[in-house]
């Protein structure tokens, strides 16, 4: 007779779990210098979705790499991220699209140019195409041209927000009444709320990436992750925006005084380009801990992540906590019989 005890297995089925295989419906979309085996493994084996980042490794052949090196971790689905931007060293994205396909890779994420000239390949390879967008407009263009899923990018995230300065309270219910295909909430979600939230307003999962580097497997210094806790809400600041490229990062020294220098009257990106280089975010900020010494990506829910821990327990205590907050909000329901 079975006398252990049983451990409760709390789950949420959505759109998104059911079409990409996963047990929860949290996704870790690609991040630059993260979105590597180290990381993306522990995702998947937690029961979300996590993206390699396709350009993070030099080459389609260490693309490649990197994927036998996730498998090796992982049984579970996973998938590459592909960020298409222009480049004044052109990047060779077509053997790059190769690679993923003939890796055997079901699910790519796409940001920044339109998706549209890899479609045909990916499709025509039974790949799924999710494609973030930072408005309901991009949304539904990408969606006429045949992605699978949008990926919602709200003002309050890491990274580019896109010109608009809509918020997740309105940008995530917009999207989803003006979308037919999956919706992922992305930006400003690091809590089990959070995940109830956004269901709540119709998405179908939700995206993290500043959770997500907050955790043991992040490859990134131990500095960074204790800066991410030690921070507020408060503690990013935006940048680019003279130059049509808005982007929200941590505050410190080095983004402050590229926000100042960009605010100047007939300001140019060359007068910032040595500052805000992201070889020098990755190699004395992320790699190194010199936390004042280069800029680096972080969302405002830096002001909601108090703690570092295992990529395994954070999904695990997200869920938990969506259905507490699920349950709470169901319990404030008042069921009266009106009067005949």
């Amino acid at each position: 007779m079975f006398t252990g005890k049983r451990e409760e297995k709390l789950m949420f089925r959505t759109r998104f779990t059911e079409q990409f295989g996963t047990e929860h419906p949290i996704v870790c979309g690609g991040m630059t210098g993260l979105g590597t085996a180290q990381l993306i493994s522990a995702v998947a084996n937690a029961g979300a979705l996590g993206f390699l980042t396709a350009l993070t490794q030099p080459s389609p052949e260490a693309l490649v790499e990197e994927i036998r090196r996730t498998r090796d971790l992982t049984d579970k689905p996973f998938g590459v991220n592909l960020t298409i931007l222009p480049t004044i060293d052109p990047v060779p994205y077509d053997e790059y699209r190769a690679a993923i396909i003939e890796a055997g890779i079901a699910v790519v994420e796409t940001a920044g140019s339109s998706p549209e000239p890899h479609l045909p390949d990916f499709h025509g390879a039974g790949v799924k195409v999710i494609h973030k967008a930072t408005s309901v407009r991009h949304a539904l263009s990408a969606e006429r041209k045949g992605v699978d899923a949008i990926s919602i990018d709200g003002f309050e995230c890491a990274g580019h927000p896109g010109e608009d300065d809509v918020p997740g309270l309105i940008l995530i219910p917009a999207a989803v009444r003006a979308l037919s295909v999956p919706v992922i909430a992305s930006g400003g979600i690091a809590t089990g709320e959070g995940l109830a939230a956004a269901l709540a307003l119709g998405a179908d999962a939700v995206n993290m990436g500043t959770r997500f580097m907050a955790t043991n497997e992040a490859p990134i210094h131990p500095n960074v992750k204790a800066q991410i806790v030690a921070n507020t809400e408060r503690d990013t600041v935006v940048v680019f925006r003279q130059f049509k490229n808005s982007a929200r990062v941590a505050k410190n020294s080095i983004s402050e005084r590229v926000a100042e220098i960009g605010g100047r009257p007939g300001a140019t990106f060359a007068d910032v380009a040595a500052l805000a280089s992201g070889v020098r975010g990755r190699a004395k900020v992320l790699d190194q801990g010199e936390m004042e010494d280069g800029m680096w990506w972080a969302g405002q829910t830096q002001g909601l992540i108090h703690e570092v821990d295992a990529v395994d327990k954070v999904v695990r205590k997200i869920i938990a906590d969506a259905e507490r907050a699920v349950g709470r909000v169901s319990s404030l329901v008042d069921r009266r019989v009106a009067a005949q």
